[in-house]
């Protein structure tokens, strides 16, 4: 008798301090006993928005529609996330040749790529922006 009540201390115990290792950041013990939060990538610098549109031109504009007068806004960071957002407009041509006028999209940048790419909105910033040509 004295050996189950001895194992069944022994169980509880180990449950009880096996229990402490799942505790969270806001768990109500001791310091020691917490797990660590999950620290955030500091934030990337603003990206070089003209030279990344420069150089990945094709992505954001299809080749067919002859990108011409690029021009791109001031980076902005994304509400949600750690990229970047920014305006990009240029003159481009449809695909049966005619002129489309100036057309502008919002491009994600992340880790200096763009990430994807949209055509502008109503309620985006891209109509207040100042543009500057790459």
């Amino acid at each position: 008798m004295l050996r189950i009540v001895a194992h069944a201390a022994l169980l509880a115990g180990a449950l009880a301090l096996g229990a402490c290792g799942f505790a969270d950041s806001r768990a109500p013990v001791p310091e020691f006993m917490r797990m660590k939060d999950a620290e955030q990538p500091p934030p990337e610098p603003p990206p070089d928005v003209k030279k990344i549109v420069r150089e990945q031109i094709d992505v954001v504009f299809m080749a067919a529609s002859y990108p011409r007068e690029v021009q791109v806004a001031p980076p902005h960071h994304e509400v949600r996330g750690l990229g970047w957002t920014s305006c990009v407009r240029a003159q481009l041509t449809s695909a049966t040749g005619t002129a489309l006028g100036a057309q502008t999209y919002v491009v994600t940048i992340s880790s200096g790529k763009v990430v994807d790419r949209r055509r502008a909105e109503a309620d985006d910033i891209c109509g207040s922006e100042t543009y500057e040509p790459i």
